[in-house]
Order: C-alpha cells, then sequence, then structure tokens
C-alpha cells in the first residue's frame, strides 16, 4: 500500500511558517534543491490543504521566471507533473494537475491508498494534523533549518496522545539544514 509522507520545511524551534505566514528564514541553496529533486522522484501525489497549495502554486509557473536556476527550472517542471489533491472549502478552482476536494477526505484518501502507484506527500500542517489523528501518516521528512523564530505556525500543532517514530535517515547539507526522516515505530518499513 502506497504511504503518506508528511515532508516539512521547519525552524529548529518547530514552526513552519512565521507569524506573518512568512517563509524567508528557509535557506534553499543549490544542493537542497537537488535533493528536494531527487526526493520528488519518490512519490506521484501532492496532498495539500488551501494555503499550502497557494504557496506551492508558484511553481506552476516558475519555469516562466527568468531569474529561476536550473535546478528550480527543474523542480518547476516534476512538480507540475505530479498530482495534487487540494482539500478545502474556500477554494473556488484549483490549477494545472490540481483537483479540488471539499469533503469526504476519509473516502478520497483511502481509496488513493488503495491505488497502485508511488507514494504521496502531505503539505501543511492542518491537513497532515488530520491525517495524522486517523494514523494515516507513515512518515516523516523534517527539513529543519538553522533559525529559531521563538513564534509562528507550528509543524506539529496539538496533538493527544504520542507518536514513537524511529529514525531511518539524516542528512546534513553544507547550508546547516538538517534532514530527518523518521517512520512509526509500529509499522514493518
Amino acid at each position: 500500500m502506497r504511504k503518506i509522507i508528511y515532508s516539512v520545511n521547519l525552524t529548529l524551534d518547530g514552526f513552519m511558517e512565521g507569524p506573518d505566514h512568512e517563509l524567508d528564514w528557509t535557506v534553499v541553496e543549490e544542493e537542497l534543491h537537488t535533493f528536494f529533486n531527487d526526493q520528488e522522484q519518490k512519490v506521484d501525489t501532492h496532498l495539500y490543504g488551501r494555503r499550502m497549495y497557494e504557496t506551492m502554486k508558484y511553481w506552476e509557473t516558475a519555469d516562466a521566471n527568468p531569474s529561476s536556476s536550473a535546478v528550480e527550472l527543474e523542480y518547476a517542471r516534476i512538480w507540475k507533473n505530479k498530482s495534487k489533491i487540494v482539500f478545502s472549502k474556500t477554494l473556488e478552482r484549483v490549477e494545472g494537475n490540481a483537483r479540488l476536494v471539499r469533503d469526504d477526505i476519509v473516502n478520497v484518501i483511502e481509496s488513493l491508498k488503495a491505488q497502485p502507484g508511488k507514494d504521496m506527500y502531505v503539505g501543511g500542517a492542518e491537513i497532515a494534523s488530520s491525517l495524522r489523528r486517523l494514523g494515516w501518516i507513515d512518515e516523516y521528512w523534517l527539513f529543519v533549518h538553522p533559525v529559531v523564530l521563538g513564534r509562528g505556525k507550528p509543524a506539529f500543532p496539538a496533538m493527544d496522545g504520542s507518536i514513537n517514530l524511529r529514525l531511518a535517515e539524516t542528512r546534513t547539507f553544507r547550508s546547516g539544514v538538517v534532514f530527518l526522516r523518521y517512520q512509526q515505530a509500529d509499522r514493518g518499513q
């Protein structure tokens, strides 16, 4: 069965964006961006809430930006080809290779997990929190950036109980970003 992976850039103190939704603290240089591009080969579907989709929608037109680097152009090409499921009650429409789902997240995710294909990324703290409550996140891919914000939007909203994980992979980038890949401890991976 396909895995669901929560992949998130976060600060050392656990925030995925600043208090005004800013992301200017992220350090995404060529080495890290190349790693992102390589990791994208492992998935074929992105699961987004409205806010994360609106952030990532930049990649629909990034290939037309003359200041985009070669690695950014490659990411735009890869991202545009991925299926995207956007869960939102407020969005009117989505673009490109995206499908808007207004309700019934449980049946949609169950159906996706049962279909053949590669793994799926979940992007956005709220949607990840919903999937975590259902026990559907199989792996956590954390990109910890060398910054402390002190406040902002937490990558892991409050929850009841705990989740036991085991470390499966680490990597440190020249920029100081550390990649941590965790798997559910109670699942054979």
